[in-house]
């Protein structure tokens, strides 16, 4: 089940509300959440259900384990607790995620024939695994208590909102509302509107992107020219983006409707003018987690900073998908990373910022080909033709007039809406300085929702990118 369903629309969603507001306290308020989420990873991912179970039992006995020992000053055992916490959710991760393409390069490598089971991928297993360690790891550091109570720590882990491409939520976040929130009528109708917003990135703005995207790189023997690929590479820029930030924005408005504020995982990451602005914008909670739980830990800027930065982004790059795609992707980003840090930043070079924008944007669309092209000869002919030129035919498109037109239409959109001329449209009517446009702003978030019903109702199925990691 997808959020931008109509099965989750007007089925799962509705009754999980009307049940939860009418359970009577926040106990049972939680165990229905616990509940709920359960049904929605179960409905996509029934065997797998049993997996995530297991982490959330590892991750709550470990870490009252650790705590009792911390306590009791016995801080050898609470580091042996903890490597065993670290060990099986890494484990699971690893096997699950990673075993396949270790196994793979084993036998090219060395020639050998070792064989083994395919396993489909768990959905969400990267997210709710980053959960549980970043639980357990502030618990060992002291950060925070462990928690007692398992169907609240079950709930924290679990919850459908973030559970299957996040944003990655702390336990520290929400751990007072977990236990104290508070509902109200406003916080519900404004995360009504943020979760119509994201429906419309992802039905109305993704999902035409994707067409553009598809059309071009699910069909590289249909001989497309250099400015073919590119506008196939500007599609997916920014389907990635409306694809995964209109997830995120769903996320956090459901959160507001059950009373959970989480942080923002996107902020309007293409008007960087920088590679290091950048991926302080995009995907904000992976982006932290890494930094808090890694990069400082390794030494951040004060110790081996270019190894640190190798490390963490080879590491980033893996985290998105056991493919060599997806690390050449992430060691692309720590080398631009170290070139900005000790080449730019040290010469001082002052660089108009029209420039600075064009060179972030060129280096982050060339990063999004080595981010959806997993076959290693394809990506080598993609890039290719981007740098080198060759005609774009009219036997070469892959599209018909009608769908270039719209397409184009729609990528106009997309690049507007990349922008936050919106956000400071509806902050200034929020404050009152354009109360003429406030419900001119409430009817278009109800034309949003129609149209995207409108659109759902004749699309097949469409599930978000972040699904598949």
């Amino acid at each position: 089940m997808v959020f931008s369903s109509l099965t989750f629309v007007f089925l799962f969603l509705p009754i999980v509300l009307v049940l939860y507001f009418l359970m009577p306290n926040r106990q049972l308020r939680n165990l229905l959440l616990m509940l709920a989420s359960l049904l929605f990873y179960a409905w996509g991912e029934p065997v797998y259900i049993v997996l995530m179970l297991l982490s959330i039992l590892s991750g709550y006995f470990f870490a009252r384990l650790i705590e009792v020992e911390r306590l009791k000053n016995n801080n050898n055992k609470a580091k042996v607790y903890f490597v065993f916490a670290m060990v099986i959710a890494l484990g699971f991760l690893g096997f699950f995620k990673y075993s396949g393409f270790l196994l793979d390069n084993i036998n090219q490598i060395f020639n050998l024939n070792i064989a083994y089971r395919k396993l489909p991928l768990p959905i969400g297993i990267s997210f709710y695994t980053f959960q549980v360690l970043s639980y357990v790891i502030d618990v060992y550091r002291g950060n925070i208590k462990a928690q007692k109570n398992l169907i609240t720590l079950a709930t924290y882990i679990a919850m459908f909102p973030q559970l299957i491409a996040g944003p990655i939520v702390r336990y520290i976040t929400i751990e007072e509302e977990l236990q104290n929130r508070q509902e109200s009528l406003s916080e519900f109708v404004e995360g009504l509107k943020r979760f119509v917003i994201g429906l419309g990135k992802k039905v109305l703005l993704a999902n035409q992107m994707g067409i553009i995207a598809d059309a071009v790189f699910n069909n590289p023997g249909g001989d497309p020219g250099t400015l073919l690929i590119w506008l196939g590479a500007l599609g997916y820029t920014f389907q990635i983006y409306f694809d995964f930030s209109g997830y995120s924005d769903m996320a956090i408005g459901m959160g507001r409707m059950f009373g959970f504020h989480y942080l923002e995982n996107f902020n309007y990451p293409y008007i960087s003018k920088s590679i290091t602005e950048f991926w302080r914008r995009w995907h904000i909670s992976l982006g932290t987690w890494f930094r808090d739980y890694l990069y400082i830990p390794l030494g951040g800027n004060r110790h081996h900073a270019l190894r640190n930065i190798i490390v963490v982004w080879f590491l980033t790059g893996l985290w998105h998908g056991a493919s060599w795609n997806f690390i050449l992707w992430g060691l692309y980003y720590g080398l631009l990373l170290i070139i900005e840090k000790y080449v730019v930043r040290a010469y001082s070079l002052k660089i108009p910022a029209v420039i600075q924008h064009f060179y972030t944007m060129f280096f982050v669309v060339v990063g999004w080909v080595l981010f959806r092209v997993e076959n290693l000869g394809e990506l080598l002919f993609f890039l290719g033709r981007m740098f080198t030129y060759h005609q774009t035919t009219i036997n070469s498109l892959l599209f018909s007039y009608q769908e270039m037109l719209q397409s184009l239409v729609f990528l106009a959109i997309a690049l507007v809406a990349s922008l936050p001329l919106f956000k400071k449209l509806a902050k200034r009517i929020e404050l009152g300085k354009y109360n003429l446009f406030k419900y001119a702003y409430d009817s278009y978030v109800v034309a949003v929702f129609v149209i995207s019903l409108i659109f759902l109702m004749g699309e097949k199925f469409n599930p978000f990118i972040y699904f598949r990691f």
